[in-house]
């Protein structure tokens, strides 16, 4: 029950940051000597394949920047400090691309990458795993100089990377859910692939973060610090309009005075339909009899002195969804590529800003297109054999992009908050992102794998890509306050956001005292959290804050106990 994911799964069944100079462009590598165990991608690559239904179409190139076979052309042009890769393929249903960049790289000792959507305390620096699939970008150290390699941000294909002694490969998944896409006669712009060569002197983690500066040039950023509370990890769900009144008045209370109020955030349970059996029905023009007024309720969490948010989960079909709005892969949910779902999307999130929310958390999208969360994607991302309804002409990328963009819209100047979603999609779409898998508010084990791992690891998308939230510090008697209040420390000196859960009768002195003092930290700016021995844990102990090195201990003297079952 601690895991919102495992909670649906039971239930179903049942029924600014670090401030660093900008990096240099990629193009500059190749008019001088290139940094050693540097690999130059800013250029043709070595080999183009591009793969359909029925084999892999090797291309031969034409000239410099265009490979052919078979009808299909993939080109690779100079655009400004990146490779434009692009795609016409009229008579193929193309799936996937993979280009090639060869050189010696035996020098690398340690490799990272990323996630498709949010972390599930998997990520970490590894040595040589040649078909390890590491979505969006990969960085390589040699223990004194940090490269990477990428796609921008927005990318019309769902792009992983592959490193290897021998070279780098970039993978671009152009589907339609799981069958190839059918371009026809248009041109698809695939991604832009940047580099970024690293310098002497500087940390990897400094390196990986301005790397995420280059690879989003126009992020969306709230303008000053989001703080506050979230209700799931003490009700789980089984929430009301009285605690939601708690919820505010404890948080206005442990809050500092000043113009920057912290946020009460009402999570899944207020929905029509929502019971210890059921998740609801994708009905949210009204709550369920436990919440009669939202927007009186929106009206009460301003009066008390904070500021209402919601969550809702868009693609969730009602029982009386029309058939052509379902997504054929699964009908429980809708489907984003149909325009009259993007309306009633977009219907709903307005719905939830007029009532007064002006935080709208957005949840499951990516699970319910793909059917997986993102640690099972991998190279496979969905099953084969299925597309949206509107057919195969569009990549899932786009799909999903205009979905982001609809929600965006609708959600006017209010802040939004992406849970389960793309990163890479969510960028500049988004003030928010849930960048890692559920904490717990019963569970030490999973805070410690999914919160710190999640900070460590994607802190530096921080600030870069959008404001990153390594999610709730959830109080509560299940969890000795010695190890809860180290994470409450760190978040709220991570400039990053600080969300918690507080259990009215987990609050004692002791927790008014370090909440008072983290959320005093969290409501103003601060320096991005560096984590200091992040090559050598995944749960990294030694950090730097601000200009002082501190050090928390996740596991404390009895062992870290059973992992997580």
């Amino acid at each position: 029950m601690t895991s919102r994911r495992e909670f649906i799964g039971r239930t179903a069944l049942a029924a600014a940051g670090l401030s660093l100079p900008s990096a240099p462009v990629a193009r500059e590598a190749t008019t001088a000597a290139a940094p050693r165990r540097y690999l130059d991608i800013h250029r043709a690559p070595d080999r183009v394949t591009v793969q359909s239904a029925t084999r892999d179409v090797r291309l031969v190139r034409e000239n410099e920047g265009r490979w052919t076979s078979d009808g299909i052309a993939v080109t690779t042009i100079e655009h400004g400090d990146a490779i434009r890769v692009s795609l016409m393929s009229p008579g193929t249903a193309a799936k996937r691309i993979h280009l090639r960049w060869r050189g010696d790289l035996t020098d690398v000792r340690l490799i990272l990458g990323d996630a498709w959507e949010r972390g599930y305390g998997d990520l970490e620096w590894r040595g040589w795993v040649p078909d390890r699939v590491m979505p969006w970008y990969a960085a390589t150290s040699d223990g004194e100089l940090t490269h990477a390699y990428g796609v921008r941000t927005g990318a019309r294909a769902f792009c992983f990377w592959q490193i290897d002694p021998q070279g780098v490969s970039l993978w671009a998944d152009v589907r339609s859910g799981g069958l190839g896409v059918q371009l026809g006669e248009r041109t698809l712009d695939v991604c832009d692939v940047v580099s970024r060569a690293g310098r002497g002197g500087e940390s990897a983690f400094a390196a990986v973060h301005d790397f995420c500066r280059q690879m989003c040039p126009s992020p969306r950023l709230p303008s000053q610090p989001v703080y506050g509370s979230n209700d799931w990890y003490w009700v789980y769900g089984r929430n009301s309009a009285d605690t939601v009144r708690v919820d505010a008045r404890h948080i206005v209370e442990l809050s500092p005075a000043g113009g920057n109020r912290p946020f009460a955030v009402i999570d899944d349970g207020w929905q029509p339909e929502r019971s210890a059996t059921k998740t609801g029905v994708g009905t949210w023009d009204h709550g369920n009899e436990k919440f009669r007024d939202m927007p009186g309720l929106a009206a009460e969490i301003r009066s008390i002195g904070a500021r209402a948010g919601i969550w809702i989960r868009p693609l969730q079909a009602m029982v009386n969804s029309p058939d052509g709005w379902r997504l054929p892969r699964d009908r429980t949910f809708l489907d984003p590529s149909v325009p009259d779902v993007l309306h009633k999307v977009a219907e709903d999130v307005a719905r939830l800003r007029q009532w007064g929310f002006d935080l709208i958390k957005h949840d499951y999208t990516t699970y319910d297109v793909f059917g997986r969360w993102g640690m099972q994607m991998g190279a496979a991302m969905t099953r084969d054999g299925w597309t949206f309804a509107s057919g195969a002409t569009r990549t899932t990328a786009e799909v999903i992009d205009e979905l982001y963009r609809a929600i965006r819209t609708a959600a006017g100047d209010g802040v939004v908050i992406g849970c389960n979603t793309v990163s890479h999609l969510s960028a500049g779409h988004f003030e928010l992102c849930r960048v890692g898998d559920d904490t717990s508010g019963t569970e030490w084990s999973r805070t410690r794998k999914m919160g710190v791992n999640t900070l460590a690891f994607r802190g530096a998308q921080h600030g870069a890509f959008y404001v990153a939230d390594a999610d709730c510090v959830g109080v509560t008697n299940a969890i000795p306050w010695s190890l809860n209040r180290q994470w409450l420390d760190l978040l709220g000196r991570s400039g990053t956001t600080l969300f918690v859960s507080i259990a009215p009768d987990a609050l004692g002195d002791e927790q008014r005292r370090d909440l008072r003092a983290a959320l005093a930290l969290a409501a103003v700016p601060q320096p991005l959290a560096e984590p200091v021995d992040w090559q050598h844990a995944v749960y990294p102990t030694r950090w730097r804050l601000g200009r002082r090195e501190h050090s928390y201990d996740w596991v404390g003297p009895d062992g870290a106990g059973l992992p997580m079952l």
